[in-house]
């Protein structure tokens, strides 16, 4: 289950004898409290004033999730869809909201601290995983720009002074579906030198097929390592972490469909539109205490760096040949960051910083018109080239004062620096007619903002807690081609208003956790659109659409009616409207036909359980797991008729024998075959790029039916 309040100690996996930052569970009377670091320091999930989600590795493990993506059900507010393996749609109660890589994310991501760019890390396989923790509202003044709808945390294990390993492995069909993971992690010199290694491998064919090639449609292989030393000389620690993702899949694979009742997995596609991506990077942790200031210094420097390959791309979305694309995408990002934290006095403490992260990416493309969309006897190819910096510099502090026991002010703000520039080229050749085009002017952002967040905690209880809080977050803007009729687009911002309540039930066997919020969401950057292009036809933009406001409840809770049986889950109910889009008529000449955010439901919700049969030795577990989410706008440029996508409601579940380390399970997703799009694109599109038209939809994943073994030691 997704971890939340105080849970019973037998559900929590053996703690290393060190119990460093990221891992320890502190005791308090008979209950076991998760320790996150949601603010960047050791806090108990019940005395955290934010609406957050801790959710354990090895529930993940026991859902068989193997991404962010997937794990998105099991978190109030947290939205996840894709549609190709580079591609990653994601936002937090409507906040946010990111698909194309050319548009910053909405929603961070950090991984070990560090933070990560592209929301495609969000489909990258979960490996020798601690924990996700999912903050929700703006996260700015504590992680920055681009966390304006929340900000995940992805926290993997650490080494320790005892020796641990793990293996996995796990075999679904029908689509041949194969897991294998292991990692070891143990100390070299003790107290001083610790190590751990981590892999996986992972390939399945997918559901769809692409019945003109008759081939597999969807296929997923990848294959990850990644590794930690640890230095602990007396009270400093020094970490470094080292990564290497290689992921072979495909992008956009839709089925051409006729409305959204018309569920199918055939694609017509003339290639795979086959993808590679690598992404590795290497980064340091340096923790140092300052015993005469009453402060700890925190250092940490990254690298990270990203390349994508197209291999071949069938660009008109269907069997007639008309045009082909191939290319490829580099991002390399460094980031640094200084930060103290400080006890100035017994009731006011200080988490001050520096930040500073340097992006470049480059991408090519070439695409292939044929002579029968062209109207030439040649083929028509257009060669575009783009590069992008960005350098980002900020300041951030935060004053916590503790009047009394009973209650916390925490007073923060953050101001970042943006720079911005494009640079590229577009060529296109005719042929033996020659080629036109050339270098693109330089386009350039600049942009300065403040991010301000106060909270006000109230502790009644040991087992009872208030807040309240309001924060402001703002994105980063980005580039259009040349050819828009707006060549740059703003960032967007967005003011957060939030109650909330969490409750954890005396002898740890009930809690819930619940939020009101509003969203007073400016210049929203909604997903891409067709706009008039200069010198005649049309051109994709990404754009400010206009304001937004969302509000809404989110509930979270767990309850053991007795100590064997176990039950979570979550809710969440929204409201998320346009209440202006003049901005998005001003720059397209076209209006919206529904006031609703692309792919935004307006509720969501999970439920799990589990029972335990004790066996003496050995232990029974029965697992079984629903979740669910309401309609939701599809993707769209039809101006006067929405298209609505259909709520639906997954049931999974589990048998698990455990004797030991050794752990074998029996498992079943989307048990009834519920038919459901993962994503959708209403045929509008097509017809405004002068292709066959159709409507285009990504059916998600049928049943799967599997085994699973695990080795803990």
């Amino acid at each position: 289950m997704a971890t939340l309040l105080p849970i019973a100690a037998h559900a929590q996996s053996a703690l290393p004898e060190d119990r460093s930052a990221q891992t320890v569970a502190t005791q308090q009377s008979e209950n076991q409290l998760i320790v996150v670091t949601a603010r960047k320091r050791e806090e108990t999930l019940l005395d955290v004033p934010l609406a957050v989600t801790a959710i354990d590795g090895d529930t993940l493990a026991s859902r068989g999730m193997n991404s962010v993506r997937e794990a998105a059900v099991l978190s109030p507010g947290l939205n996840i869809n894709s549609d190709g393996a580079g591609r990653a749609f994601v936002a937090i109660r409507g906040v946010g909201v990111t698909l194309v890589q050319s548009v910053q994310p909405g929603v961070g991501l950090f991984v070990d601290g560090i933070y990560r760019p592209n929301t495609a890390y969000l489909n990258n396989p979960l490996l020798d995983l601690e924990r996700i923790e999912v903050l929700r509202g703006p996260q700015g003044t504590l992680y920055g720009k681009n966390t304006l709808g929340g900000a995940i945390n992805v926290i993997t294990r650490l080494p320790g002074n005892q020796f641990e390993g793990r293996a996995s492995a796990s075999y679904a069909g029908p689509d041949d579906q194969m897991i294998v993971a292991g990692s070891l992690s143990g100390p070299i010199v003790a107290d001083l030198l610790s190590v751990r290694v981590a892999a996986s491998h992972q390939e399945q064919d997918g559901f769809s097929r692409n019945i003109l090639l008759d081939k597999a449609g969807t296929p997923f292989n990848s294959d990850s390592i990644n590794g930690t030393v640890r230095l602990t000389p007396g009270a400093v620690e020094l970490t470094v972490n080292g990564y290497y993702d290689w992921i072979d899949s495909v992008n956009i694979p839709y089925s051409r469909v006729d409305g959204t009742d018309d569920y199918s997995r055939d694609l017509t596609f003339n290639t795979l539109n086959a993808v590679e991506y690598k992404y590795r990077g290497i980064n340091a942790k340096l923790a140092v205490p300052i015993e005469a200031l009453a402060s700890k210094l925190t250092l940490i420097g990254a690298f990270d760096a990203r390349d994508g390959t197209n291999v071949e791309g069938d660009v008109d979305f269907g069997p007639g040949d008309f045009a082909r694309a191939t290319g490829g995408d580099t991002l390399r990002t460094k980031t640094t960051e200084l930060r103290l934290d400080s006890d100035l006095s017994p009731t006011i403490s200080t988490l001050m910083g520096l930040f500073y992260s340097r992006e470049e990416a480059k991408a090519v493309d070439a695409t292939t018109l044929y002579p029968i969309i062209t109207g030439f006897p040649f083929d028509v190819v257009r060669n575009t080239t783009n590069a992008t910096k960005a350098d980002t510099y900020a300041a951030f502090g935060t004053v916590f004062w503790n009047p009394t026991n009973a209650w916390e002010v925490a007073l923060g703000l953050r101001y970042d620096r943006e720079t911005r520039s494009a640079n590229g080229s577009v060529v296109t050749v005719l042929g033996p007619l020659g080629s036109v085009g050339g270098p693109l002017p330089e386009a350039k952002i600049k942009s300065s903002e403040w991010q301000p967040k106060l909270t006000v905690r109230r502790t009644w209880s040991p087992e009872l807690m208030t807040y309240a809080s309001v924060a402001r977050g703002y994105r980063g803007g980005g580039f259009n081609a040349p050819t828009a009729p707006t060549r740059t687009y703003r960032g967007d911002s967005a003011w957060t208003y939030e109650v909330g309540a969490k409750y954890g039930a005396p002898g740890g066997n009930a809690g819930i956790a619940g939020a009101l919020f509003y969203n007073d969401y400016k210049d929203y950057i909604g997903l891409n659109s067709i706009a008039p292009a200069a010198g005649g036809g049309l051109v994709t933009v990404d754009l400010n659409s206009g304001d937004v406001e969302t509000y809404g409840v989110e509930l979270e809770g767990f309850v053991k009616p007795v100590p064997a049986w176990s039950v979570s889950g979550g809710l969440t109910l929204m409201h998320a409207r346009f209440t202006d889009s003049s901005a998005y008529t001003q720059t397209t000449g076209r209006t919206l036909s529904s006031d609703r955010l692309t792919f935004q439901p307006d509720w969501s919700a999970n439920l799990a359980t589990d029972y335990t049969i004790d066996l003496g030795a050995s232990e029974f577990v029965l697992s079984a797991n629903v979740t669910g989410k309401g309609k939701r706008l599809a993707a769209t440029l039809n101006q006067t008729t929405p298209t609505l996508l259909d709520g639906y409601w997954l049931v999974g579940g589990s048998a698990t024998y455990r004797t030991g380390p050794v752990q074998i399970s029996a498992f079943v997703s989307n048990l009834f075959k519920e038919e459901y799009w993962e994503s959708f694109i209403e045929r509008t599109t097509l017809q405004l790029a002068g292709l066959p038209a159709s409507d285009l939809g990504i059916m998600g994943d049928s049943r799967r039916v599997g085994v699973r073994a695990a080795l803990n030691f």
